[in-house]
């Protein structure tokens, strides 16, 4: 489960405070599919950045199984985003000189698994969400950006996270495909118990999703 409690992010902007997330609380369950809906600037992004620890609170909690985010040290958050996070971005951000199946194989050499198991686990996964074993060959310059979606999901589950973190992770895709990428999450959250934390533009799939929480102005308004 991940549980956040009265969480807050401020920035200077002059001689203003910028309460980007403001006293945020909310939980979502091990399995469950949860989006974020709101306009820009709302604070989401900011949001996600502190769920994935690519950023630190001004104050509150964030607990992700048992461990409280907020209180690791530095060495302690890069094993955190090793082990325990996964991200699928909008634009992929995959590394366009390896190969479909040696993009998923490396956050799991970062992780230190053997070769191995890394080959065996980046098969399995690509297998499963739609890749042929021609197609995990492939670069992704040669793939749709639906199948350089499903590499970056893929990629996101090697290392078995407990929470995965999808930034808008249909928006660069048509509809359709969107639809097959939502449907994607909705049953890896499922068969694999990871919660999965998503914002999206898209009220249509934020409404299929497990929990939908709507930001305004850093506040959480509507659960």
């Amino acid at each position: 489960m991940i549980e956040v409690k009265n969480l807050k992010k401020t920035f200077a902007s002059g001689d203003t405070q910028v309460h980007a997330v403001n006293d945020i609380s909310f939980s979502v369950a091990d399995g469950q599919f949860a989006s974020i809906i709101g306009r820009s600037g709302s604070g989401k992004s900011t949001l996600l950045s502190l769920l994935g620890a690519l950023e630190k609170p001004t104050s509150g909690s964030i607990s992700v199984g048992d461990q409280d985010i907020t209180k690791l040290h530095d060495h302690a958050l890069i094993s955190y985003r090793a082990h325990k996070i996964g991200f699928v971005f909008q634009g992929y951000n995959l590394v366009p000189n390896l190969t479909a199946l040696e993009n998923v194989m490396l956050p799991m050499e970062f992780a230190g698994v053997p070769k191995k198991d890394r080959l065996e686990r980046a098969k399995a996964l690509l297998s499963r969400v739609g890749l042929s074993d021609d197609q995990q060959l492939r670069k992704p310059a040669r793939l749709s950006g639906g199948q350089q979606q499903r590499v970056a999901i893929a990629r996101a589950l090697s290392n078995k996270p407990k929470l995965i973190l999808a930034d808008e992770p249909t928006g660069n895709l048509d509809s359709q495909t969107g639809e097959m990428i939502f449907e994607l999450l909705h049953e890896l959250a499922k068969t694999e118990n990871t919660t999965i934390v998503t914002v999206t533009h898209d009220l249509s799939i934020a409404g299929k999703t497990d929990k939908t929480f709507r930001l305004n102005d850093g506040k959480l308004v509507k659960k």
